[in-house]
């Protein structure tokens, strides 16, 4: 295809206001009177420049007819518009940045044109026949011929896609990170509302204060540690590692891998620590002969995936029900089941506690 090109003092112009912002280092060299084939040559090298930039690249004439785009205008365009004919744009169709239609009298090139003034800072969508759409910064430029008069204009598409994908990201990881700290700020004020009911002396309140806190702050650094998604498996191996002596068969872990969303992870987490700190006080890991169980395993169903975990204790000193529910029985009994629909059941066997535990798990996670 023959496209027409830029006069030489209007490209001259054009690496002048562009040269820095495509990254490329043009020298332009003032060429005198040459006879017409070696003029035609220079024309062929400005074009083979302009072809071989990243950027899109496109001209018109004062009427606001399209004379010459590069290859990339044509591919961010998804299309290769006749020359001499489209007017102003070579876009399929133009969408400003709220997603309303741009009329292609509107664009920032006509407006260009009409006004005969540079147009920044505006972004809009260009979108081609496929569908696609691509969000772009113009720099429409007008250009002069040595008079004085507009002989057409001069525009460079920049494609703006990867810094969009990255604006969306980081808002989304700021909305998740204010709902996090609102859910983590609402954990700790019923942490320790609940904690102050339970304890009989201020030093019951301080440890069990600590254990709950520092449970939910491991949570947390797990989290972090994996970009959002945490295993059960680590959340139990991060709170009964402490206590594995490596005796033979003390605390035993068995299960697939299972990766919980935030709101999962913090709320067993929690309930993972209540049990283990249980069972440090009065159960099974009190005593040297103690043994714990952990096993969990996942079933799928119609609507849901379902996380079963058992907690199975023995060794230990025999086991009683308890006088009055404590925070780690509310927590079984009654968080679990509002926040995140879990079924629990508690078995105050003599030999040891049992507890079970049906947690339903979207079928997104993995």
């Amino acid at each position: 295809m023959d496209k027409p090109g830029l006069l030489e003092s209007e490209f001259e112009r054009v690496v002048t206001a562009y040269g820095p912002a495509m990254g490329a280092g043009i020298n332009v060299v003032p060429i005198a009177d040459t006879p017409r084939s070696q003029a035609t040559q220079r024309e062929r090298r400005f074009h083979d420049l302009l072809d071989a930039l990243p950027a899109a690249v496109y001209t018109t004439d004062s009427a606001g007819h399209v004379t010459y785009y590069n290859d990339a205008a044509a591919e961010l365009w998804g299309r290769r518009p006749p020359l001499g004919t489209s007017e102003w744009c070579g876009s399929w169709k133009l969408y400003c940045s709220d997603g309303t239609p741009m009329a292609h009298d509107e664009c920032p090139m006509a407006v260009a044109l009409k006004e005969k003034r540079p147009v920044r800072g505006v972004e809009g969508f260009a979108e081609r026949p496929d569908g696609t759409r691509v969000p772009f910064l113009p720099y429409p430029t007008p250009l002069y011929d040595d008079a004085g008069n507009l002989t057409g204009a001069i525009n460079m598409l920049v494609d703006i896609t990867e810094r969009k994908r990255a604006e969306e990201q980081q808002a989304l990881m700021t909305r998740e990170l204010h709902h996090r700290v609102k859910n983590t700020l609402a954990t700790v004020q019923a942490i320790m509302v609940s904690t102050a009911r339970s304890a009989e002396t201020v030093e019951d309140f301080k440890t069990a204060l600590i254990g709950r806190i520092g449970s939910l702050a491991k949570t947390h650094l797990l989290l972090s540690d994996e970009s959002g998604a945490i295993s059960f498996g680590d959340i139990a191996r991060k709170e009964l590692d402490a206590f594995d002596d490596g005796s033979e068969g003390r605390i035993r872990l068995s299960g697939p891998p299972v990766e919980l969303t935030s709101q999962l992870a913090v709320t067993l987490g929690m309930a993972m620590h209540e049990l283990t700190t249980n069972a440090a006080k009065y159960g099974a890991l009190s005593v040297h002969d103690g043994k714990l169980d952990v096993t969990w395993s996942v079933t799928i169903g119609a609507e849901h995936r379902t996380l079963d975990i058992d907690w199975v204790e023995s060794g230990g000193p025999p086991v009683s029900g308890p006088k009055r529910q404590g925070f780690g029985a509310r927590l079984l009994s009654l968080v679990l089941p509002g926040q995140i629909r879990a079924k629990t059941s508690v078995d105050y066997r003599p030999k040891g506690l049992r507890v079970h535990c049906a947690v339903p798990l979207p079928f997104e996670a993995s």
